[in-house]
């Protein structure tokens, strides 16, 4: 079994006197300062924002499209499956991607898959839709693993700042395309392939902003490169790199799922359909700001375990809410679980970057992790479909739900552990 190491014996904190790495000058290797370290963060706040609209914006125009395809419900739902599936399936493909062609230039290319994607899925086919989300999914799925790597490379020293800017951009995103989808199409009078497309022109503003980062890169030693084209084995037989990734993917499960079902939850007591769909969005719009606080209370040294079993009481008071009386404090029950999945999602990305001693280690833990996190994830609203058939009401699937907050909160806590994982290579 690789060992596990101290993170304080692993690397110096940020701040700290001592001597730091070889072959820097008093900082980590690549961390980027002054006017470069604003315009990566913008560049990495751009390429979030890109990372869940082009799929999110697919469920408020559902009904549309499967009346205007003559699709299935359950063909119609694969829209938002399969990216999931990608994310999860792709993730091992992108450490070696980024060690091939570097991280800034991979990053680019997802931008551009996204953009080719949206281009897809103008054209009035079937085929060309779900060709589309594919490709959509896969250029996400890249990102998503490359992201935490080079946030531990650039900002090692304020690594919890830009986790939660990184976090709540991915929430404002989801939120953004949730909220204004459908006004938008109503308003300019297109065709959902249009509206779908629209989602393009936010990617092609974050590639031509992340573009000058091809030319000016920051300085990392030569040693340092050398080594990061090597990939890291023997995660798989680290414990801690299996809590970080059980948390990752029972968080992600519990998200995907009850973004699924809640909206139908709340219909089936009586809430308007547009009421629950905005529900949903003003669920989205809480989570900007736990996604944000989280990794930022953990920099002033509160616990991230502690965090993560708060996170997960706001999930169970919601569920519980939700449970017992949906219609009556709709609000109320949405907010509590807006906040609490945004603190998960920020403190699983932060675990990734906290846990590895390097950008190699980020990598791979971050593919381990959203390899198996995702596919969990993509699981997760049929698991709890299901459930609901053979029950008949809400009652079991939100149970489940509330059952898995417990080994959620198991994982943290081992996650949380101030240490770092270790493979060869």
């Amino acid at each position: 079994m690789p060992d596990e190491t101290p993170a304080t014996l692993a690397a110096p904190r940020p701040g700290a006197t001592g001597p730091a790495p070889a072959g820097t000058p008093g900082r980590p290797p690549g961390t980027a300062t002054g006017r470069s370290a604003l315009f990566t963060g913008v560049g990495v706040i751009l390429l979030a924002l890109n990372l869940r609209p082009a799929l999110v914006a697919v469920s408020p125009l559902a009904d549309t499209i499967r009346e205007d395809s003559g699709m299935s419900a359950a063909a119609t739902s694969l829209l938002t499956t399969l990216p999931l599936l990608c994310f999860g399936l792709l993730a091992p493909v992108a450490p070696r991607l980024g060690r091939r062609l570097g991280t800034e230039r991979s990053l680019l290319l997802t931008m551009v898959a996204i953009c080719a994607g949206t281009v897809l899925r103008l054209l009035d086919s079937v085929v060309a839709l779900f060709a589309g989300t594919v490709v959509v999914g896969a250029g996400i799925a890249v990102a998503n693993v490359l992201l935490p790597g080079l946030i531990k490379r650039d900002f090692a020293g304020r690594a919890g700042l830009m986790t939660g800017l990184y976090s709540m951009s991915l929430f404002g995103g989801a939120a953004l395309a949730a909220g204004v989808t459908v006004p938008v199409q109503h308003a300019a009078g297109m065709t959902w392939q249009a509206t779908l497309a629209c989602w393009g022109g936010l990617a092609v503003v974050a590639a031509l902003v992340w573009l000058p980062q091809l030319r000016s890169r920051t300085g990392v030693p030569a040693d340092t490169v050398r080594q990061a084209a090597h990939p890291v084995r023997g995660l798989w037989r680290s414990p801690l790199a299996w809590q970080v990734t059980a948390y990752m993917g029972l968080q992600s499960l519990s998200y995907y799922a009850a973004t699924a079902w809640v909206p139908t939850l709340l219909g089936d007591s009586g809430v308007a359909a547009g009421q629950a769909g905005w529900l949903l969005s003003f669920s989205s719009l809480l989570g900007i700001a736990g996604s944000f606080l989280a990794p930022v209370l953990v920099g002033r040294r509160l616990r991230s375990g502690t965090l993560a079993l708060v996170g997960a009481v706001l999930c169970a008071a919601g569920l519980v809410g939700l449970l017992l009386a949906p219609a009556a404090g709709a609000y109320a029950w949405m907010a509590l679980l807006g906040l609490g999945q945004g603190a998960a999602i920020s403190l699983a990305l932060l675990f990734i970057v906290q846990r590895s001693p390097d950008t190699r280690h980020t990598a791979q833990l971050s593919s381990m992790a959203q390899c198996f996190g995702y596919v969990l994830a993509a699981a997760g609203p049929a698991v709890l479909g299901a459930v609901h058939d053979a029950s008949g009401s809400w009652v079991a699937p939100v149970v489940v739900l509330l059952v898995l907050l417990v080994p959620q909160v198991a994982a943290a806590l081992g996650a949380a552990r101030d240490r770092h994982v270790a493979g060869t290579g």
